[in-house]
């Protein structure tokens, strides 16, 4: 009984984890993810004026980063969290005016604060602590299928919505119902996201008192992780790896202006690819877990760099290895989310200085929601049509490649040293001031 009572706690803990990680990101990501042709219309916006708003995300998120991760290390995950939820979703109601560009900028970089600053490290803590030492792919892999599976669910929803207001014929819906739509999905994400708040409030599980680091030395945790360079190379990976997650947001426009879909089924069409989170991440932890997270990492660098290569010398005509290759892309994507945090016990970080770890991993490896938008915003707007998206394609072909490289160092040096039922290992023979434990 008492058993069955610890695998329930676990069980709803997880749960927890899982609604308010995707949900934390569903006002400032999904809507122009799944929903940007009618988002743009809207909002009268350009790809370019939508990347530069979403690069004050960017550099708010990135401010952000850094002094979120000693705070992780210092306070209970749910109440971070919560809290956290719950200020995001209050920027959804401003979202529903429909601010102008300016207004927008403003927003989204509150919600690059909001998002990130209490939430982002303590929601990787309490997957790290969920997990144990045997089982990070696991937990890993468990978070990013759920949150894949949250975000289908309430993007196919959304999807319901957004095809209701456009009436019978979607080719034929005026500004008006796109704007009434649109504010029906604003509303839905807005109160899907404060429910995900009390849920993390309530479920999140409680963060264990001995891990975590006395509040007067929070900053100093910030400088024993900087020397450890399998920190700055894991930052790496997330990179490379977060480029080609950024990529898919370029999907539903691609099915528009290339594809010929109407906006609706564009929609539809996006939220079907996020049902391939859910089996990559599951996939990708648990080969993580098996042969490692290095490995399983290079793997999915070396297949990223195959699809988006083939789809940027595919003719818009060749429809079956498009959408193979979207497919594939998306497994790719998707797998990485699934796996590089799990880096984390395999190069051996402490487990006290989780949190300050990624925030500094996090630093360098969420950068692209500063530069990635504006300049594939620019490729688009400059060269119309197929071209547009063959230069946006070859450019993550190019970060992809990097990530391979990167991601095959960190397999010859913790590949082999480190297994999930081995002892730990010295990172280095002789290893710098912050390669030592703690």
């Amino acid at each position: 009984m008492m058993q069955l009572g610890h695998i329930w706690s676990r069980a709803l803990g997880m749960f927890a984890l899982v609604l308010a990680g995707e949900l934390i990101f569903g006002l400032p990501f999904h809507l122009p993810r799944y929903f940007r042709p009618t988002l743009l219309e809207v909002f009268g916006l350009s790809h370019g004026d939508y990347g530069d708003i979403f690069a004050a995300y960017g550099i708010a998120a990135l401010l952000s980063y850094g002094p979120g991760g000693p705070i992780a290390d210092c306070y209970p995950a749910r109440k971070l969290m919560g809290l956290s939820l719950f200020m995001t979703a209050a920027g959804g109601l401003y979202l529903l005016t429909i601010p102008g560009q300016l207004g927008m900028v403003v927003l989204y970089a509150f919600w690059g604060v909001t998002s990130i600053l209490l939430f982002w490290a303590a929601l990787i803590r309490a997957t790290r602590e969920w997990g144990g030492r045997l089982a990070q792919g696991r937990g890993f892999g468990l978070l990013d299928a759920g949150r894949g599976a949250v975000a289908g669910v309430v993007a196919g929803v959304g999807v319901v919505v957004l095809r209701t207001a456009l009436g019978a014929d979607p080719f034929l819906a005026d500004v008006a119902a796109k704007s009434s739509g649109l504010k029906q999905l604003i509303l839905l994400y807005t109160v899907a996201t404060a429910l995900a708040g009390v849920v993390a409030w309530h479920w999140v599980p409680e963060s264990d008192p001995a891990e975590l680091a006395p509040r007067r030395s929070a900053w100093s945790q910030i400088r024993g992780v900087a020397g450890i360079s399998a920190v700055w190379q894991q930052a790496i990976v997330v990179v490379c790896a977060y480029c080609a997650y950024k990529g898919l947001d370029h999907f539903s426009v691609f099915a528009v202006d290339v594809l010929g879909m109407h906006q609706a089924n564009a929609a539809a069409f996006a939220t079907v690819t996020v049902w391939i989170r859910p089996v990559a991440a599951l996939l990708a932890g648990g080969a993580g877990d098996q042969v490692g997270a290095a490995r399983s990492v290079l793997v999915l660098f070396a297949a990223s760099v195959a699809s988006w290569g083939m789809l940027a010398a595919l003719d818009a005509g060749a429809q079956v290895p498009i959408y193979a290759s979207i497919a594939v892309t998306c497994l790719a994507a998707f797998g990485f989310r699934g796996l590089y945090f799990a880096l984390l016990e395999q190069s051996r970080t402490p487990r006290h200085r989780t949190g300050a770890a990624v925030g500094l991993i996090s630093l360098a490896g969420y950068s692209p929601d500063i530069f990635f938008g504006p300049v594939s915003g620019r490729m688009l707007d400059s060269t119309p049509g197929v071209g547009g998206y063959r230069h946006v394609f070859l450019l993550l072909v190019c970060t992809s490649v990097a990530g391979l490289a990167t991601s095959g160092w960190l397999h010859l040096r913790f590949g082999r040293k480190s297994s999930p039922n081995g002892p730990p290992e010295r990172i280095n023979a002789r290893p710098g001031r912050g390669d030592r434990p703690a």
